[in-house]
């Protein structure tokens, strides 16, 4: 049986996996609804944004149950739980912050993060404590205020909405006023908590007295006291002391010890507390000090035990310590607990000053007190106490602090009255204070020791028992012992004591003091010689007064009785005492001491006892009936808080008065009860209003003293015109309130006494007093300011006789009399703006009153009100007075009101509210401060309180009210501007921020009120204004804020969380959607004047579309088509629809609108579009169809760059990334869409983004785009961008000036100079000689540029993007780009890694397949390219300077390419050389490089194959280029000292050539078989001949060299290296015939035979293309790193880790130079592989690197059982030299390095195997290499040539192009490796040079080749003769310049730190050719 359990809810508290049938799965604290229930099963419903359906589900062990209800049942029925709404809130909350939290961990917002995970657990744990219902009331209170300042706070720090609240609720809008909600929205966003009740912020807001300030009290609690030293009982007394009024303000706080420091009660351990209670804010400003002082009780002098026996006990001052309050006011403050301070106690260096030693420790005069002795092991002497400042009145810190108050705290009074008074403060405290006395010796040598004892006597001569407290905290005491100051007559105690004494027993009582001296010796009596006396109250029966009095002494002894007390109260007591009663017998038995005195002060705080003259009179007026007139005169001097402790008995004694004689008295009395009122009106005495109203209620008796208060009221009244001073008439205005009270409340009491006769003249009376009333408003106060005043008094008075008259007249009358009060005031605004301040002040309490909350007295009342605030809003006057009042009037209307209220409001207000918000947005968007306001208040506030107005009003207005608003209208301008004000104010509403973004539900409802206004309007707006009566200006209004209103940020339900968005859905649905059919319905209503709206409307309408709602989206399209139909109807085309659809296009989506779908808006997709076909479709249909097509592909593809455009600007993309989509856009404006000026817009963003970046290149070429543009015309251009307007030519100037500027800052300085020419043409024939002198001056400037500074030459890189997830503009694309300086191939991998995180680096240089074409992924295909110049013919000339030719070889290149190695036909095992080919790709881009971006789109690839011989010329042409080099350096005695480098380059060549080398080639290409097979190669292999031929030559000219230089220790690897020479000569005999002819028997020289290294002979090499010719010198580096070998990623490591910190120190750098360069040789002659491989894995044959070395291809490749380890190989690009970072490696003592040992030169050059040996593994040969290595690393060696630093690289290389056996001219300076990628990289290629000249800075270096001046020729000398081997000669054409050509200064890029330039002319192989040609002239 299944049972409906609908109001049944469940948490789940356990997750069920729901596999059971019809099983529902759910997580722990999913909501679930019960519908039915069956024998411990349910069937429910899920709740959350899963839907299930119905579902089975075992409620046992998994739920909690709770009561709920259903609200709006049915399909979006909602579960709400019966518990308190705070609970269902933070629920919620949490839910919702906890997806926010975890968020901020994953942004790094790891502070907030914290902070808001603490604030969740304490929301828990309040949540907890609601939930156990254990809280009382105020407990709860207070949890429920705690949990909504945290809700508050997470809310706003998450960005989450502000939730207004009243009563710490949230509240429903629906229930209350917009006006209210604002409001609490304020309130909210100010402060957390609410007022208590709206009356509460109403009386604030409209000028009550303010509320009563909150007191503070100060918690002192003594912890502990160390005084070891004294080992006696001590009173420890605290109090507060004020240091500027020089006295106590408080009582003093005791506590008594022991002689152990514990207290002497046991049971105050750990109680000895007090709360200084009722320190006003006055009080906490002052210059307060706790004073504390120290009493012991014990002997007399503390360490003397003979002064006094121990049985005699003498109160004696120890110390005293302080502790200013200002210095712990702000720490106590801001804490909530108990914080804990030392005080250190001081002693008295002189009891005389005891009395002042306080002040004495505050002012520091250090000499009158000390420190206390102390013992070795005490710590410091002092209090320990702990201080905890505690707020608000006693009743709340009782509440809110109930363990401070269980435990026993003392309280310690003020002395005197608190600033506030309240009522039920009963208290009788004297305060008594022992000021000082003086007595005499008597005689004796020394002074007294002088206590005095106090007594309380009653008149019966009783000692009044517990009458004396020493301080609070202790119990009352019988006497009083004063402490004992030592052998002093004149003591000053200054010690306070309190006197509570009974009220009853105060009359009669007297104080009586004895003075003893206190002996010291054996006995330690305490002698009795004198007493003093003062009574308590005096004859007339006043209190002794607040003062000082001086007492006479009268002389007695020990034996002295006081028994009967008449004796001595007789005698005077005091001076004025003795004046008083003159004569008095001198027989008497106490006779006064003339000499002796005694002093004493008293402060009386009695509620019950006076010390007031005239008071006493009053309330004995009876006694003197005769002077009852001067008695109520003299009342207004008596003090207020005299007045307010007596207020019952004066009031009755002032009736009595009234009642004895009505007509002498009552003015008087009137008076008196005016001031009396008017008292309690001041803030100290407001609590004593209560005392009044209840007096008035309860106690008042006055039944006829009605008729003379309203007699005297209309008397003042009456007067007010007459009357110059009107002082008495104001207070009497001022008391008006309570007046009425008396009267309404005697006139009951009249009525009730004499059953209600006289009741028609007392209405009478009233409504003469009323017409009073009306005269006295009526009046013109404009001159007489008294008047005003009293005017405003009566005004501020009058609300608040409402109540009072209700109580005796109907609603109606009491009505009726304000109505014509209100209607008595001037109807003007002129009367004065302080007076119009007042009115309005009335009019606003008058509707916050009780009065008009009855329906029939608003009938009445609110014509009038309206009327008032109406003037005032026309004349834009006080207008926040008057929004208040509107606001409390919407508020009241909201839950009662009446149609006809309404209609009442609409008329009068609708009109005037929207001018008035009008003319107040204007203001605030001019930020002009609002005319007539009183108070600086913001113009945000007003606004807001304004549109709340209104919102309220046309909230409450219904279909009814709008069609009489329309018909009211007389005629259709009236409605016309009606209409148009209020859809400028919505339109304002939309765009102005008049409510914060976190106040959403303000801004929802705001939406929804304009949205039901809009349909309401719409009708009026078709019915009116269509057809004949179309008005443009109306209708245009409309569409905007439609447009205005669909785009809102509050409506885009998208931005929102599930749950916040079902919210808004369930509570408004979508009201974009509404408002589109609104849109849609008024469009189609248009009709023929739809053409009006083209294409204006195009762009706003556009915006609508752009909302990502695929319904409002398809309400839109038929607009579009219709737009585009009528245009083409009426101009026969659409252009002006395309225009604006592209201009608003660019704008919405830069922006940041629109998304993916959008662009399917135009397309094909129709299902996307519900009932409407697609614009396409439509366009299909019309005529015009081909052009329609066109323009929505043209749109479409526009989207497309656009959609990239923006997300790439509003993400944190790259640069790269915003400037490669803003290339896109532009070159589509310019080449499809044709728009200029979005063009030249794009230009300009495209430059901006170049700066930022520093591509400054590049943002000169984007400048250029706009240059050319404009023509040297003087056509007037006007204001654009940030250009002024202006003539083109100074337009086109300025830009070229600029242009110029950013080429010079790129150091493109050749693309500056034409430039530089076109503007001083313009100068020239414009005559301008001052620019063209600076024009020119600037050209030559660039010309020395050139030659002088350095410039790097950048790396390129081909860039591949694969797959469909990269953007439009890079998808399926390849691109070549111009890298950054310094930029190798790791770090750009790194960086496009960085830029796309998403993507995967392919490893492979092949193109992708299609998968990977369409594959939703990125991949990223990435590997250096080298540049290929068109034939430029710069590059040919042989006399330009390198540094010119370097420019033209990396800039304006289109043709880049890469090289891969790969066998064709079958592979000789025995020589791979004889099938290695290479096949060349060249990739032809769309535009050079550089230009206006970076990277530029490959438009065409070609692909080319290299032979082997060919290849292998070029290794061998490359090698002899280098070798002629280093020679020449070294003849030149460039390089000297350490002939290092030499040895070790000769030994690579020749060693490697014994174990192979060229030898491989000569096996491989000078067989008869092969000559036979390839009989074309026939010049080829004469070539390759002639250069092996040359290669010897040169070796022996090495030789040679080496031989007159070599160090005696290095003789024996010379001789190796000629026995090696002569070996690698005869193994080529053989196959070069002559060889042995050149070589022996001449002394010419080995290579005089070639012309003595003629041009000629260097020119053999150019026997290919013009590329070939362009690539065969340039030797780029390469690299070859298997990271399979540790010992080889050692070896890049130490290689590339040099440093040249010193420029000596370049030139001692031989002995790693030898290491270096040997190893590469090795490596690349000796090794089996011809290609440079870089990769984390062994790298296959046919990958290789497209930068030759010099020998690459001269040596045979891996042997196959490797290759299978090389697929992952990286390809490199050609390595030019660059600056780098190095290591220093160390120098032997003398500065040389120590002597080689023959094992490592064994290891090392002497059985080196070839690499080729296929026993060899690659472990192994990485192993000869890093013991190649470790031979000279384990030297001293000096530093190495400057080399790039290595960065390793966490990711898996890209691969780079393939080995090219060719690299275009170059140079070939690279260096010793390039970067991890890189590996060694062309070792053999390191270029050196001689001592930098004295003109040339160290710092500086040079990147490319410069011409070595011809005077630098080869000479011969003495020892070259006597040398074996005679050096090469050239001739010199001009000695003239031998030693005058200094090396051209070199530019430089400014090198990174720690990267050492090297010197001048590194680039070696050009200077040879140069010098060739030099010589050759």
């Amino acid at each position: 049986c299944w049972v409906k359990t609908s109001s049944l809810k469940m948490t789940l508290i356990c997750s069920f996996r729901g596999l059971v049938v019809q099983g529902l799965a759910l997580e722990v604290g999913e909501t679930v609804q019960i519908l039915e229930k069956c024998e411990g099963k349910t069937e429910e419903r899920h709740q959350s944004s899963r839907k299930h359906g119905k579902r089975r589900f075992p409620e046992r062990l998994y739920v909690h149950l709770k009561k709920a209800v259903v609200t709006n049942r049915g399909p979006h029925e909602t579960v709400v739980p019966l518990e308190d709404p705070i609970v269902t809130e933070v629920t919620s909350t949490l839910q919702e912050w906890a997806l926010l939290w975890k968020q901020l961990y994953v942004k790094h917002k790891v502070d907030l993060f914290y902070k808001v995970r603490h604030v969740m657990m304490e929301l828990m744990d309040l949540r907890r404590q609601l939930l156990s219902g254990h809280l009382t009331q105020d407990q709860s209170r207070d949890v429920k205020r705690h949990i909504t300042v945290r809700l508050d706070w997470g809310n706003e720090h998450l960005g989450l909405d502000l939730v207004p609240r009243k009563e710490f609720e949230m509240v429903d809008e629906d229930q209350i006023s917009v006006s209210d909600l604002y409001k609490m929205h304020l309130s909210s966003r100010h402060s957390v908590q609410q007022s208590s009740t709206q009356a509460n912020s109403n009386r604030q807001r409209h000028g009550e007295p303010c509320r009563v300030p909150v007191p503070h009290h100060l918690l002192v609690n003594l912890k502990s006291f160390t005084y070891n030293s004294i080992g006696e009982d001590t009173d420890i007394f605290f109090s507060l002391y004020d240091l500027r009024e020089a006295r106590t303000i408080s009582e003093k706080f005791m506590v008594r010890l022991n002689k152990n420091g514990g207290p002497k009660n046991p049971e105050k351990v750990d109680c000895l507390c007090a709360l200084f209670t009722d320190l006003s804010n006055k009080d906490m400003k002052r210059d307060l000090y706790i004073v504390s002082q120290v009493i012991r009780t014990g002997r007399m002098q503390l360490n003397d035990s003979k002064k006094g026996p121990p049985h005699v006990q003498y109160r004696r001052p120890y110390g005293c310590a302080v502790l200013a309050m200002s210095d712990v006011l702000q720490t106590i403050s801001e804490l909530k607990e108990e914080k804990d301070f030392v005080l250190k106690v001081y002693t008295c260096n002189n009891e005389n000053e005891w009395y002042q030693i306080h002040e004495n420790i505050i002012r520091k005069s250090s000499t009158k007190y000390t420190a206390p002795s102390q013992d070795v092991h005490e710590e410091t002497s002092g209090l320990i106490i702990s201080l905890q400042l505690l707020r608000g009145d006693m009743e709340q810190v009782r509440r809110e602090n109930p363990l401070i108050f269980s435990r026993g705290v003392a309280i310690t009074r003020k002395l005197g009255f608190p600033d506030v008074i309240m009522p039920g403060d009963i208290r009788n405290d004297l305060y008594l204070t022992l000021e000082r006395g003086d007595f005499e010796r008597g005689g004796k040598s020394v002074q007294k020791n002088i206590e005095v004892t106090v007594y309380v006597v009653y008149a019966d001569g009783e000692i009044l028992k517990d009458c004396i407290s020493l301080g609070s905290g202790e119990p009352n005491l019988p006497e009083h012992r004063s402490f004992v100051l030592y052998h002093n007559n004149s003591p000053r105690w200054s010690d306070v004591i309190k006197l509570p004494i009974p009220i009853d027993r105060f009359r009669g009582s007297h104080l009586r003091f004895e003075f003893r001296h206190c002996s010291t010796k054996d006995k330690g009596e305490k002698k009795l010689f004198g007493f003093a006396f003062s009574p308590l109250m005096r004859e007339d029966g006043t209190t002794l007064s607040d003062e000082s009095h001086e007492l006479y002494v009268y002389k007695c002894d020990e034996n002295t009785t006081f028994s009967n007390h008449a004796l001595y109260l007789g005698l005077p007591c005091c001076k004025e005492d003795f004046n008083s009663c003159p004569s008095i017998p001198s027989s008497l038995i106490f006779q006064r001491s003339t000499k002796e005195t005694f002093w004493i002060s008293t402060q009386l705080s009695s509620t019950k006892l006076t010390q007031n003259v005239d008071l006493l009179a009053l309330l004995k007026w009876k006694a003197h009936p005769d002077r009852v007139m001067d008695i109520l005169g003299r009342l207004r001097h008596v003090s207020g808080e005299e007045i307010v402790k007596f207020l019952q008995d004066i009031l009755d004694t002032l009736f009595s008065i009234l009642d004895d004689n009505t007509d002498k008295y009552g003015p008087l009395v009137f008076q008196s009860l005016v001031f009396i009122i008017n008292l309690l009106r001041d803030s100290k005495y407001y609590h004593f209003r209560p005392v009044m109203d209840t007096y008035i209620q309860k106690h008042f008796a006055g039944a006829l003293a009605y008729k003379e208060l309203i007699r005297c009221l209309r008397w003042y009244m009456d007067r007010s015109a007459e009357v110059v001073r009107q002082d008495h008439i104001q207070e009497a205005m001022r008391a008006l309130e309570y007046l009425f009270k008396f009267i309404v409340q005697s006139r009951i009491l009249y009525s009730r006494a004499t059953c209600g006769i006289e009741e028609d003249q007392f209405r009478s009376s009233i409504q003469e007093l009323f017409q009073s009333i009306r005269f006295v408003l009526s009046l013109d106060s404009r001159n007489s300011e008294t008047l005003i005043f009293t005017q405003a008094a009566l005004l501020n008075s009058f609300p608040a006789i409402f109540d009072e008259l209700l109580q005796m007249f109907t609603v109606q009358e009491v009505a009726e009399f304000v109505r014509g009060t209100l209607g008595s005031m001037p109807s003007t605004v002129h009367i004065g703006q302080s007076m119009d301040v007042v009115k309005l002040q009335s009019i606003a309490r008058t509707v916050d009153s009780r009065l008009f909350s009855f329906p029939e007295s608003r009938r009445i009342l609110l014509p009038v009100v309206l009327h008032h605030i109406h003037l005032h809003l026309r004349q834009q006057k006080e207008l926040l007075i008057c929004s208040g009042i509107l606001s409390s009037i919407f508020s009241i209307i909201k839950t009662s009101s009446l149609v006809e209220e309404v209609e009442m409001m609409v008329e009068s207000l609708l009109d005037v509210l929207l001018q008035t918000l009008l003319s107040i947005m204007s203001k605030s968007q001019s930020q002009e401060a609002v005319r007539g306001q009183r108070c600086p208040q913001c113009t945000a506030e007003i606004t807001g309180e304004y549109v709340s107005c209104l919102l309220s009003l046309l909230r409450q207005m219904t279909d009814i009210h709008f069609q009489h608003l329309m018909d009211n209208f007389q005629s259709k301008e009236e409605l016309k501007e009606f209409l148009l004000k209020m859809l400028c104010v919505f339109r304002n509403l939309m765009k102005l921020s008049i409510f914060p973004r976190d106040w959403n539900v303000m801004r929802l409802l705001t939406s929804n009120i304009i949205l039901t206004t809009a349909q309401y309007l719409s009708p009026a707006l078709h019915k009116n204004f269509t057809e004949a009566d179309f008005d443009f200006k109306v209708w245009n209004s409309y569409f905007s804020l439609a447009v205005l209103y669909i785009n809102q940020p509050s409506l885009q339900l998208e931005n929102l969380s599930p749950a916040k968005r079902k919210k808004v859905l369930d509570k408004y649905g979508d009201m974009r959607v509404m408002m589109t059919y609104e849109l849609f319905s008024m469009w189609q209503n248009l009709g023929e004047n739809k053409i009006h709206f083209i294409p204006g409307m195009i762009g706003p309408f556009l915006g609508v579309t752009l909302v990502p709602q695929v319904e409002v989206r398809n309400i839109m399209i038929p607009i579009f088509h219709d737009m585009m139909d009528w245009e083409q109807r009426k101009n026969g085309n659409f252009k002006q629809v395309e225009a604006e659809l592209i201009d608003k296009l660019d704008s919405l989506v830069s922006e940041g609108k629109g998304d993916e779908n959008y662009r399917e808006l135009f397309g094909l997709l129709t299902q996307l579009f519900g009932p409407y076909p697609s614009l396409l479709e439509k366009i299909e249909q019309e005529t015009w169809r081909e052009t329609g097509i066109s323009f929505v592909t043209s749109i479409t593809r526009l989207m497309e760059r656009l959609l990239d455009y923006r997300d790439c600007m509003k993400g944190d993309e790259t640069e790269n990334k915003k400037i490669g989509c803003t290339v896109n856009l532009l070159n589509f404006y310019k080449s499809e869409i044709n728009k200029e000026e979005m063009y030249i817009r794009y230009i300009h963003k495209l430059c901006d983004m170049h700066l930022q970046a520093e591509n400054y290149t590049e943002a000169a070429f984007t400048l250029l785009l706009y240059w050319e543009l404009l023509h040297w015309d003087e056509r007037p251009l006007k204001e654009f961008l940030h250009y002024p307007a202006q003539t083109e030519w100074h337009r086109k100037e300025g830009l070229c000036r600029k242009v110029i500027h950013y080429f010079n800052k790129g150091k493109c300085w050749e693309y500056g100079i034409p430039l530089c020419r076109e503007l001083a043409f313009q100068y020239e024939s414009l005559y301008d000689y001052q620019s063209l002198s600076w024009i020119r001056k600037m050209e030559a400037a660039y010309y020395d540029n050139i030659m002088e500074q350095q410039r790097l030459e950048p790396e390129f890189f081909r860039v591949g993007f694969y797959g469909r997830k990269f953007p439009f503009f890079l998808r399926n694309k390849e691109f070549v780009c111009r890298g950054h300086d310094y930029e190798r191939l790791e770090a750009f991998q790194q960086r496009m890694l960085g830029e796309f995180p998403q993507a995967i680096a392919m490893q492979h240089p092949n193109q992708p397949d299609e998968a990977i074409l369409q594959c939703d992924a990125q991949y990223l295909q990435i590997y250096a390219v080298t540049p290929v110049p068109d034939s430029v013919s710069v590059l040919s000339m042989d006399r330009v300077p390198d540094r010119i030719k370097s420019f033209y070889r990396v800039n304006n290149v289109r043709r880049f390419r890469y090289d891969r190695p790969f066998h064709k036909g079958p592979k000789d095992r025995e020589n791979e050389f004889k099938s290695l080919w290479i096949e060349r790709t060249t990739l032809i881009l769309s535009h050079p490089l550089p230009g206006i971006s970076r990277w530029f789109e490959v438009e065409k690839r070609e692909l080319v194959e290299v032979s082997p011989l060919e290849n292998a010329i070029s290794v061998v042409e490359n090698k002899n280029q280098e070798l002629r080099t280093l020679i020449s350096q070294y003849q030149h005695k460039q390089l000297h000292g350490n002939i290092n480098l030499l040895s070790m380059t000769l030994n690579g060549v020749i060693d490697a050539a014994v174990n192979g080398g060229i030898a491989r080639y000569q096996e491989a290409f000078f067989d008869k078989e092969y000559i036979t097979s390839h009989p074309e190669d026939t010049e080829k292999i004469t070539q390759l001949k002639d250069l092996m031929q040359e290669q010897v030559h040169i070796l022996g000219v090495g030789l040679a060299m080496h031989e007159k230089l070599v160090h005696p220790e290095m003789r024996p690897l010379h001789k190796k290296l000629i026995d090696q020479f002569q070996m690698m000569r005869s193994s080529l005999c053989h196959g070069l015939p002559g060889l042995d002819k050149t070589t022996t028997g001449t002394n010419r020289g080995i290579l005089s035979s070639h012309s003595p290294m003629s041009p000629e002979s260097f020119k053999m090499m150019h026997r290919h293309s013009p590329v070939a010719v362009l690539t065969l010198v340039r030797n780029s580096s390469s690299s070859l790193s298997s990271h399979n070998s540790s010992e080889m990623g050692n070896l890049l490591i130490l290689a590339d880790a040099m440093v040249v910190e010193h420029p000596e120190d370049f030139y001692r750098m031989q002995p790693l130079r030898l290491c270096v360069s040997c190893l590469n040789d090795f490596f690349l002659q000796a090794s089996p592989s011809s290609s440079s491989l870089s990769s984390t894995h062994s790298a296959p044959p046919q990958m290789i690197n497209s930068a030759p070395s010099t020998i690459r291809v001269g040596s045979p490749s891996l042997p196959d059982k490797y290759r299978h380890n090389r697929e992952m190989l990286m390809l490199l690009p050609p390595h030019r030299e660059r600056p780098s970072s190095a290591m220093y490696s160390n120098l032997s003592e003398n500065g040389q390095p120590p002597t080689f040992q023959r094992a490592l030169f064994h290891q090392v050059i002497g059985p080196c195997k070839p690499c080729s040996d296929p026993n060899l593994s690659v472990a192994e040969k990485g192993q000869l290499l890093s013991m190649h290595f470790d031979a000279f690393h384990h030297q001293d060696l000096p530093p190495a040539l400057p080399a790039r630093s290595l960065r390793k690289s966490p990711l898996h290389p890209i691969p780079a192009s393939p080995t090219s056996p060719q690299s275009i001219l170059d140079g070939s300076n690279s260096t010793l490796s390039g970067s991890a990628s890189s590996g060694v990289s062309s070792l053999s290629e390191s270029n050196f040079c001689g001592p930098p000249s004295s003109s040339d800075p160290p710092a500086s270096r040079t990147d490319t080749l410069e011409s070595v001046p011809s005077s630098q020729a080869w000479t011969t000398d003495q020892e070259d003769l006597d040398s074996p081997y005679q050096p090469v000669r050239y001739s010199v054409s001009e000695p003239e310049v031998l030693d005058g050509v200094k090396p051209p200064p070199s530019r430089s890029h400014s090198a990174p730190g720690g990267v050492a330039p090297a010197p001048p002319g590194v680039q070696i192989q050009v200077q040879a050719v140069n010098l060739a040609s030099e010589e050759e002239e």
